[in-house]
C-alpha cells in the first residue's frame, strides 16, 4: 500500500513539506485510541534471538533509526512502534538555529537518493529535553548532538559539553555530530586536534553523573584514509565506545541523473542507495582496523533486508536506516528483522551435527 498510494501521495509535495506532513499525520495518529497499538501489531516483530547487548546496553533488535527524521526529540516512541529498537533523535544544538535557506531537502527517485542541506535546523536541546521529560521514551535514545552553527569551531567544546550536560539524563547514549556536510566548517572537526578536545571534555564529563552513558562519534564518508585511521586509533585509546560510520556524503557518485540536474539541486551532502557501497566499505575498514573491538553503527543506503545482512556481516554491530524508510515504507523494519531471522536460523541448522544416513 505505501509504494503504490501512500508514497505517490507524499512524493507529490516538495521533501520537506512531505516530511512535515508525516511528522504532524504521527502527531494525530497518537491522539487516536488505539492507533499506536495497531501500528505496532502490524509492524513490529518478537525476534527475541536477535537481541543484542551493545555498549552496555540491551537492544531487542540490531535496527535502529538514523537521525534527521526525529529533529527535536518529538516523535520517538511513535517512530518506535515501526518497530526500530532505538532511535536516534537531532541533531540538536545548544541553542535553536533556522537552519540553511529553503529549499534545503530534494529526492532523486530514480536512485533512491536523499540530498539535504538543512544545516541542522531544529528547536534547540532545552526544548528535546522538555519533551522527554512530558513524554517518558518507550525505546532506547541515543541523543545526536552538535555545536551551533554561529560558534566558532576553537569554542566547539563549549557547545558540545552544554547539549551533553542538558540532555545527559534523559537520553540512553550520544552521537556526536563532527562530520555534518552541510554546516560550514563542521566537518574540519574530525581532525584529530579538535576531536580529541571535544571528546576528552564529554568523557571527563562523564564521570560527574551516576550512570554510564555510551558516547560514539559521527564520521563521515568522505574522509581521508589516514585521517580515519588516526580518528580509530583515538577512539581505541581514548574511552569513545564506538562510531558511527557514517553520515552523507558531498559526492555524487551512483547518480545516473545528468549534470544540469546535479547542478540544479546544488550542495549538501547525499544519502541513500547510492550510498551504500561507501559506508559498507567504510564499516568494513574500521571493524578491521580496530581488530573487531570498536563497536560500529553501519549506516548509509541501506534499503533491502539483504543490505542490512551485508552491514551486519561487515562488522556493524547495530544497523540504522533512514532513506530506506522513506523509499520502501515503514515495513522495511518488519522485512529486516524477518530475514535476519529467517538467516540466523539457517545458520544454526547448518552447524548442527547432521544424523548419519
Amino acid at each position: 500500500m505505501y509504494k503504490f498510494l501512500l508514497r505517490p501521495l507524499f512524493f507529490r509535495f516538495n521533501a520537506e513539506t512531505a516530511h512535515n506532513m508525516i511528522m504532524s499525520a504521527l502527531s494525530v495518529l497518537k491522539r487516536i485510541p488505539f492507533a499506536r497499538a495497531v501500528i505496532r501489531l502490524i509492524y513490529c516483530r518478537d525476534t527475541p534471538e536477535l537481541e543484542k547487548e551493545v555498549f552496555g546496553i540491551r537492544f531487542r533488535n540490531p535496527v535502529g533509526l538514523a537521525g534527521g527524521l526525529d529533529k527535536n526529540g518529538e516523535y520517538y516512541n511513535d517512530l518506535a512502534n515501526f518497530g526500530f529498537s532505538f532511535v536516534e533523535i537531532g541533531s540538536l544544538t545548544p541553542e535553536p538555529q533556522d537552519g540553511n535557506p529553503k529549499p534545503r531537502l530534494f529526492r532523486v527517485v530514480e536512485d533512491r537518493a536523499i540530498i539535504n542541506r538543512m544545516g541542522i535546523n531544529n528547536k534547540g536541546v532545552r526544548n528535546a529535553v522538555e519533551h522527554l521529560k512530558r513524554e517518558r521514551p518507550g525505546v532506547i535514545v541515543a541523543a545526536n548532538i552538535s555545536k551551533n552553527t554561529s560558534s566558532i569551531n576553537d569554542d566547539a567544546s563549549k557547545d558540545y559539553e552544554s547539549a551533553f550536560a542538558l540532555l545527559y539524563d534523559f537520553v540512553d547514549m550520544f552521537v556526536i555530530n563532527i562530520s555534518c556536510p552541510n554546516v560550514v566548517g563542521l566537518s574540519e572537526l574530525q581532525d584529530i586536534s579538535f576531536l580529541s578536545d571535544i571528546m576528552d571534555k564529554l568523557i571527563s564529563l562523564r564521570m560527574y553523573f551516576d550512570e554510564y552513558r555510551p558516547i560514539l562519534v559521527k564520521l563521515s564518508p568522505d574522509i581521508h584514509r589516514t585521517q580515519l585511521d588516526e580518528i580509530i586509533d583515538y577512539c581505541m585509546m581514548s574511552g569513545i565506545d564506538g562510531v558511527v560510520a557514517c553520515n552523507t556524503t558531498r559526492s555524487r557518485d551512483g547518480l545516473s541523473i545528468g549534470q544540469d540536474r546535479i547542478d540544479e539541486i546544488g550542495a549538501g551532502g547525499m544519502s541513500g542507495a547510492p550510498l551504500f557501497s561507501k559506508s559498507l566499505e567504510m564499516v568494513r575498514y574500521i571493524h578491521e582496523k580496530s581488530g573487531g573491538n570498536l563497536p560500529i553503527v553501519g549506516v548509509g543506503g541501506i534499503m533491502s533486508p539483504e543490505q542490512a545482512g551485508m552491514m551486519l556481516d561487515a562488522g556493524a554491530s547495530l544497523i540504522e536506516v533512514y532513506s530506506g524508510f522513506i523509499y520502501e515504507g515503514p515495513a522495511i523494519v518488519r522485512r529486516i528483522l524477518k530475514y535476519l531471522q529467517k538467516r540466523k536460523k539457517t545458520n544454526i541448522a547448518e552447524t548442527l551435527p547432521k544424523a548419519s544416513e
